[in-house]
């Protein structure tokens, strides 16, 4: 009679939550998953030109803020170092300085002069016209300087836009164009490389209706990726699509699952625990494919 007890208790051990009374088991339900790069770019340059460089290949690993590629900047250099020289050229302003200075003078004396009846109102109202175009003059070379200064500033954006840098932490997926190649801007041309930023993964998850409003964003579930085999991971509830639909009585979630030393692979199926979810049984193995995109009606 001992022995059938122990017997009893070990197999209620092993089944967890079901009632030795003979009623149904009751687990948390599971759910096939993908799991998917946070975020895939296509990297193109913003303004045409010829590439000089590329630093990453497929495979690597870049860091935010990375320089990843560089066009040819040879023609830009040059002009930004000219309009650099004309920013400090001071000849111009100098002459001007003195001009003005020559002809206030000049016009102040024809007006004392003036005053006393020993010079004409022509030759007073020359002289002072004569202080205002030196004066013209003087902020026209004072204004060439300055809009040398942002032809300069013009140039140096230019050379920026023409070295490519990553704009996340992420992973080199294919590497597209190469040096010598011309790097064309605008949509719908091609990139010249494409990163996966893996730090932080998504899990895409699609649930019965049936589950509706029975998670919330914010909860915990358990990740049970394919790769490493027999990993167990935690990640959040981010996303509850409120939109169902209707033909596949499904809706989808999405869970944020930390990657930070990146030992999960993206791309790869899963399965999803959610625990908030009890279910009589254990629900049917759905294809992972369902997962990642809502059946079509």
């Amino acid at each position: 009679m001992t022995s059938q007890v122990a017997r009893h208790a070990g197999a209620c051990s092993v089944l967890g939550l079901l009632l030795c009374s003979g009623a149904s088991v009751a687990l948390a339900a599971q759910f096939d998953c993908v799991i998917e790069p946070s975020q895939v770019l296509e990297l193109r340059s913003p303004i045409e030109g010829l590439i000089e460089r590329v630093n990453v290949d497929r495979g690597d690993f870049v860091k935010k803020g990375q320089e990843l590629a560089v066009l040819d900047t040879s023609v830009d250099r040059a002009a930004a170092a000219i309009a650099k020289q004309r920013s400090q050229m001071e000849g111009a302003v100098r002459s001007g300085e003195s001009r003005v200075e020559y002809s206030s003078k000049k016009a102040q004396r024809a007006d004392e002069l003036h005053k006393q009846n020993y010079m004409s109102a022509q030759t007073r109202d020359e002289a002072a016209t004569e202080k205002k175009l030196g004066e013209a003059e003087l902020r026209d070379a004072l204004d060439n300087r300055k809009l040398a200064e942002l032809e300069h500033k013009r140039q140096l954006e230019i050379i920026r836009l023409k070295t490519i840098r990553s704009p996340v932490d992420g992973v080199v997926t294919e590497r597209i164009l190469n040096p010598g190649e011309l790097a064309e801007a605008g949509v719908g041309r091609k990139p010249m490389l494409k990163i996966a930023q893996i730090g932080t993964l998504y899990v895409e998850v699609l649930l019965p209706v049936e589950a509706y409003g029975k998670i919330k964003p914010g909860s915990a579930v358990e990740v049970l990726p394919e790769i490493p085999a027999g990993s167990r991971h935690r990640a959040t509830i981010k996303v509850i699509d409120s939109v169902l639909d209707a033909a596949s009585g499904t809706f989808g979630v999405r869970l944020e699952l930390p990657n930070r030393e990146r030992k999960i692979p993206a791309g790869i199926r899963c399965q999803a625990s959610f625990p908030d979810i009890v279910v009589s049984k254990v629900p049917a193995r759905r294809s992972a494919g369902a997962a990642a995109e809502k059946p079509k009606p």
